[in-house]
Order: C-alpha cells, then structure tokens, then sequence
C-alpha cells in the first residue's frame, strides 16, 4: 500500500502543528508525503510495516562566536528549517543501510556490521551514518539497518548547520529503531563524534545541541561531557523585528583549514599558558602576558584569544537581555559581537582570498541601510556563507530588496525559531 496513506488525520495535523506552528503543517506534509511515495517507489523488496518519519532543525548562532571548541558560552536556535526522513526498519537481523537523499541520484548505502571509520567516506553523509551508528553502539545501543529517504531545507552552505542536523536526524533514527530513549545532549554528543571522527571536519558542539535540544538556548560547554542547556523563551517578531540570515554565496568547500586555525590558534594560546582551553585562561592574563604569546603563537592567535574572552562574557548578558526583554541592551550586544568576529577572530574572508569579501560587504550594506536600527553580525563559522541581521519590520521589506540586489533571489531567508528538537514525528 502507498505508505503516505497514514499521513491522514487531525492528529497527524495536530503533531505537525507543535513542530512547524500552524501554518507549516501543509507544507510539512506535502514534503513527507513525496518522501513517502519515493520510499515505496524505490525500496528494494517488500519489508512490510508503517514507515516512520523523523525531523531535526538546523540552528542559527544568535552569540558565542567561535566559543564553543574552547569551552565557552553559546545562545543559538533551532530554525523552522530541517531535515525530515521517512524511514522503513529493516529486520533486526539486517545490518543495511541504504538512503534516498532529495538531489542525489545515487543511494548511500551503509553496511552496520563494520562501525570502523573508512577513510573514503570522509566527508560525505556514509561517515556520518557510520558514525553516529558507532557513537550510539558505544553506549549499548545496538545500531539497526533501514531504508530512508531525506530531504533538507537546510540548505548547504547558508550557515544553518545542515551537517548537524542530519547527524542529529540519523541518531534520533537509530536510537528511535533500536528502542532506546537517548537525551537531546547525548544525541548532540553522538553526532559531533561522528562529525570529528568519522566525517573528518573539527566542530564544537554547539549546533548539535541546539538541534538536539529545540527552542531558543544558552549553552555553557564548561564541562564539555556535561554541558549546562538552558531554554529562553523570546519571540522577535512580537517585539518587532525579523530575524534573517542573508547567503552571501561562496563555498565552504575549501575552508576546512581556515575554520580549524580558529581553534587550534585560540588552544596554542591556552595552552602556552598552561590550560587546556581558553575558558579556563582568566581574561586578564591574555594582556598581562601577551608580549609572550605574541612570540610565541602569534598576534593573530592572540587577537583570537582576545575575541574569545570578550565574546565568552558576553553570551550571558545577552541571555539576560532577552531574559529581562531588554531589547535595546540585546541588540547592542548583538553589535559587539559581531566587531569582535570581524577586528579580532577575524573570520569575514579566507585569508588566501582577499578579493572575495561578501561578508563584509553584507555587513556593510546593512548597517548603512539600517541607519542604528536593528544589528547584524557574522553568522556561524564565517570566511564565506551568511550574516545574521535583525530588521525592523517596517524596514524589512526595502532591506531585502537591497540584498537580493547584490546576492540574488532567495539569499535572504527569515528565520523563527523552532520549539522542537530532534524528533520523531509518527
């Protein structure tokens, strides 16, 4: 039978409501029951029983620029945007995996019986299965094979965190199929594993977290095997502004050195002082001995060292802000952070390519146009990809304008935040 026919029903509709708000719940159908129809088109044999469905939201860094790796203070959101799977569970017995991704022709077919990192599968989503498989069988949980297709409006590239939200997907499939009950923080955990271990690209833990978790969240990774998770709850557009990330193009293809000087720097800094991350470095040390670290690490590793400190205090001002709905202190704070990224960490533009600056230029359209009004900073990892901007409602409209002149239809993408993590959905 159809496997789509079950997505009939109020309380089909009802479920979909809690996750993608009201006026969601057509479009979130639309995209399961195309998933639904591919599943039962192109699944090899007949393996019987009801699929089941599954969603993670991308994030989006609203402070903590480039803390988490060192231990430091984060605030971000889960995004309306996710990866949504149809999944039909093999036999217990059957260790295969095979996935139908939206925009690949080819399967990606992973055998669960050898949880090994394969050195071929660097970089691509057969890593992340093997991983998170690996990461969940390393807790107890037995990994089971299925059959799925996926597909994501988190795009690559527009700074939202797809990988993490496909990792998160794949635990939250593999713990649901397996019985286990795994919490948010350990499926974030999971899915950062994988990302290091297996896919081979160095990552904080930031964007599994909030994917894992939902909602608007502070996050201290003081302890990074326990991190402190807390939710906020804060609605701009009520308060009059729109949230927006602006997708300056540029691939992110070739930056994987440039993202992981950032924390290799800022922890040769820490570690010429003695510690292990920069959250344990008290702030005044970094000037007290800078002269040394200089010598040693270099002016660029300092100034690193410098954002971070200064962007650490200042995640938990922000939560406050939003905490006391302090607007205006928020949005000053927004501004600060996002000076820092550009003067200190300095991740606006790879630094073996000068000429292609859209970050910057973003940035500045943006503040001229905004005139005070609103803030924007750089969003995520930087070197190319988004800004994050928040705009006056009444002004949001001859904004976007402006951007898609100079980066295209669809760059800009408004953005709610979700109040769901990863789950399962029926």
């Amino acid at each position: 039978m159809p496997y789509e026919e079950g997505l009939a029903g109020e309380r089909t509709r009802a479920i979909l409501a809690e996750t993608y708000g009201a006026g969601g719940v057509d479009a979130a159908l639309d995209r399961m029951k195309a998933l639904a129809r591919r599943l039962s088109a192109e699944t090899p044999g007949a393996r019987g029983g009801e699929p089941r469905f599954y969603s993670a939201p991308g994030r989006t860094e609203l402070g903590g620029n480039h803390t988490d790796h060192n231990h430091g203070r984060v605030l971000a959101a889960a995004v309306g945007l996710d990866a949504l799977a149809c999944v039909l569970p093999r036999p217990p017995a059957d260790p295969g995996v095979r996935i139908l991704s939206e925009g690949w022709p080819d399967p990606i077919v992973v055998d669960l019986s050898d949880l090994e990192p394969r050195a071929s599968e660097a970089g691509g989503t057969a890593a992340l299965v093997r991983g998170v498989a690996r990461g969940l069988a390393d807790r107890g949980i037995a990994p089971r094979g299925f059959d799925a297709t996926i597909a994501s409006t988190v795009l690559p590239g527009s700074g939202l965190s797809s990988s993490a939200a496909v990792e998160v997907l794949l635990g939250a499939i593999l713990a649901d199929l397996a019985g286990a009950k795994v919490d948010p923080v350990e499926l974030a955990k999971i899915g950062q594993f994988a990302e290091n271990r297996f896919f081979l690209k160095p990552c904080g833990l930031m964007d599994q977290t909030t994917s894992a978790v939902g909602g608007i969240v502070a996050i201290d990774f003081g302890d990074p095997a326990a991190p402190l998770v807390r939710r906020l709850d804060f609605d701009f557009r009520a308060a009059g502004l729109v949230l927006a990330v602006v997708n300056t193009g540029g691939s992110h293809a070739d930056l994987t050195d440039d993202y992981a000087a950032v924390p290799a720097e800022m922890k040769a800094v820490a570690a010429f002082l003695g510690k292990g991350a920069l959250r344990e470095v008290p702030p005044g040390l970094l000037v007290e001995r800078g002269p040394e670290i200089r010598a040693a690490c270099g002016d660029r590793a300092l100034l690193r060292a410098l954002h971070f400190a200064a962007e650490d205090a200042r995640v938990p001002e922000m939560a406050a802000a939003l905490e006391s709905g302090d607007l205006a202190a928020y949005l000053r704070l927004v501004k600060a952070s996002g000076d820092s990224s550009w003067r200190l960490l300095q991740n606006l533009y790879p630094p073996a390519a000068p000429a292609e600056q859209g970050l910057s230029l973003a940035l500045a359209l943006t503040e001229g146009h905004l005139a005070g009004e609103g803030a924007a900073r750089v969003h995520g990892g930087g070197f190319a990809g988004t800004i994050q901007a928040y705009v006056p409602a009444t002004r949001f409209e001859g904004w976007k304008a402006l951007m898609e002149r100079y980066f295209g239809a669809g760059s800009v993408m408004p953005l709610d935040a979700r109040p769901v993590g990863a789950t399962r959905l029926l």
